[in-house]
C-alpha cells in the first residue's frame, strides 16, 4: 500500500484573501486541494497533540456504527472538565450534546458512561480529542451550509449533533494537548522519566520524521540522568538532569541543566571540525561555559553566554525581559534569541 504526506502552508486563494480564520475555515479552504477524488471518509486531526493512535480502529468504529462524524475522546476528571469540550453520550456511544469548556460549578448531569476502570477514577467526563472522521459528503455539507462557522468545537459539531448521527469513539491510553508553553515543557520533560507515561521507545508505534544523516551524540566527562539527548549533539563536561537536549546541541564545559528544553539547533556553532576546539566566546548557536540553567525552555538556534544563571529564583509567574521571557513560571529564549554573558534571571 502506498501513501504520501502533503504539507500544506496557510494561503490565500483567488476565491478568498482571508488567512485560515480557524480550524473548520482551515479544512473549508483546503478541501479543494482533494480535487475530484471520491474520499468516502474523511480524518481531521490536531497538530499540537501527543499520543499514539490506530486510527484503523477509528474508522472500523466509524463504519460499523454508520456515523456520519465520528469524535474522539478521552475521560476526564472534574477538576479537567473545565479545560476542554465535553461530549454527553448515551449507552449506545451517541452524542446527544456538546459543552464548550464548561465551568466545574457546571458540571452536573454532564457525565457520560464509562468503563468501572474510569469511573474509579473519577474520570466520568468525556473530553473532545479534536479528532474528528467525517463521511467526505457530510463534512461538505456542513462547511458549506455554515459559512461563517470557522471552528469545528465551538461550531460545526454542536450544529452537526442537532441533525447528523455523531458517535463517541473513545479512548484511554496517553494524550497531551500541548498547544500551551507549561504543557509543552511538561510533556517533553515527561518523555525523559524513567518510566514515561508516553513511550516513544514502542517498536509498534515507530516515530517517523525526516531523514537527517546526522552522526550520534558526543559525551564528554558529563554526568546525565533522566535526559534524552538527541543525535549530533556534543556535551563537555557538564551536568544535565531531567532534561530534553534537541539535535545539534552544543553544551559547553562546567554547564548545569536541569528541568530544561534544549530545542536545538538547524547548524553548528563551528563550520569545519578543527574549529570545535576552537571556539572563541560562548557558542552560537549553543550553551556557554560555566553556565547554569533550570526551569526553562531553549528555543531552536538560541544562544546563552558564558556564567549566565537562568533560574527564576524570584518565582515571577509572567514576564517579558530582554532576549527572554517567563511565562506561567517558566524562562523561555525565543528562536535565534541570544542571552548576553553573565546574566542572570
Amino acid at each position: 500500500r502506498q501513501g504520501f504526506v502533503s504539507i500544506l502552508a496557510a494561503e490565500q486563494t483567488p476565491g478568498s484573501n482571508e488567512w485560515f480564520q480557524g480550524t473548520a475555515d482551515a479544512v473549508r479552504q483546503s478541501l479543494r486541494h482533494l480535487g475530484n477524488t471520491a474520499y468516502k471518509d474523511i480524518l481531521i486531526l490536531s497538530g499540537d497533540q501527543l499520543y499514539s493512535m490506530d486510527y484503523r480502529l477509528m474508522q472500523r468504529h466509524h463504519i460499523e456504527t454508520d456515523a456520519d462524524i465520528t469524535i474522539a475522546s478521552i475521560p476526564v476528571t472534574a477538576d479537567d472538565a473545565s479545560g476542554f469540550g465535553i461530549l454527553k453520550t448515551s449507552d449506545d456511544e451517541v452524542i446527544s450534546e456538546f459543552y464548550e469548556k464548561p465551568d466545574r460549578s457546571d458540571l452536573d448531569g454532564k457525565d457520560s458512561h464509562v468503563s468501572q476502570e474510569m469511573l474509579d477514577q473519577d474520570r466520568v467526563y468525556l473530553a473532545s480529542m479534536g479528532i474528528y472522521m467525517f463521511k467526505s459528503s457530510v463534512l461538505a455539507e456542513l462547511l458549506g451550509d455554515n459559512p461563517s462557522a470557522h471552528d469545528f468545537g465551538k461550531q460545526i459539531i454542536p450544529t452537526a449533533i442537532q441533525s447528523n448521527r455523531v458517535i463517541n469513539y473513545p479512548f484511554t491510553r496517553y494524550w497531551s494537548d500541548i498547544g500551551t508553553i507549561r504543557s509543552f515543557y511538561e510533556a517533553n520533560l515527561m518523555l525523559a522519566r524513567e518510566e514515561p507515561e508516553f513511550n516513544i521507545y514502542d517498536p509498534n508505534y515507530p516515530l517517523y520524521t525526516n531523514a537527517r544523516m546526522l552522526p550520534p551524540a558526543k559525551i564528554q566527562n558529563s554526568q546525565i540522568t533522566n535526559s534524552i539527548v538527541a543525535e549530533a549533539s556534543v556535551v563537555v563536561d557538564s551536568t544535565i538532569s531531567n532534561s530534553v537536549i534537541g539535535l545539534r546541541s552544543f553544551i559547553s564545559a562546567n554547564t548545569e541543566i536541569r528541568n530544561t528544553v534544549i530545542m536545538g539547533a538547524n547548524y553548528y556553532p563551528w563550520q569545519h571540525e578543527e574549529q570545535l576546539s576552537a571556539i572563541e566566546g560562548p557558542p552560537n548557536p549553543g550553551i556557554g561555559e560555566g553556565t547554569i540553567i533550570e526551569n526553562a525552555i531553549v528555543d531552536r538556534n538560541a544562544s546563552v553566554g558564558r556564567n549566565c544563571v537562568l533560574k527564576n529564583e524570584d518565582g515571577v509567574l509572567e514576564a517579558d525581559g530582554d532576549g527572554y521571557y517567563i511565562r506561567d513560571g517558566l524562562i523561555v529564549v525565543p528562536k535565534g534569541g541570544s542571552i548576553p554573558d553573565g546574566t542572570h534571571i
